[in-house]
């Protein structure tokens, strides 16, 4: 049965939010230190300010360097809106342009009388 323990990198050994670790095999069967990144919260949307669903967790310095692909979901407003808030948009301003035409036939059904 081999060893289980292994060493903190670094001076600092306690275990806050920034200095987390977690043990990790290395080929010569050793247990080494990884260290585990910070998560963010992510991307919004910029109506419910809701996490965008497809889109990595990274943080803002790291976008720039992804391909198109990852940084967007491939659909109107991608990015920056969840499904549900486009689709609730398309259906306002659906609902706006037929409520407009509604008025101008009930306008020209008043003037002829």
């Amino acid at each position: 049965m081999g060893d289980n323990r292994f060493t903190r990198p670094g001076r600092h050994s306690y275990n806050t939010r920034s200095n987390r670790v977690r043990p990790v095999r290395t080929p010569g069967g050793k247990l080494a230190a990884g260290k585990i990144k910070k998560t963010t919260k992510g991307p919004r949307c910029s109506d419910c300010k809701g996490s965008l669903q497809g889109i990595k967790h990274l943080h803002k310095s790291v976008y720039p360097n992804l391909k198109k692909r990852e940084r967007r979901v491939s659909r109107a407003y991608g990015g920056s809106a969840c499904a549900n808030c486009v689709k609730e948009r398309i259906i306002r301003a659906f609902l706006l342009e037929e409520q407009k035409a509604v008025k101008k036939v009930l306008a020209e059904r008043s003037g002829k009388k």
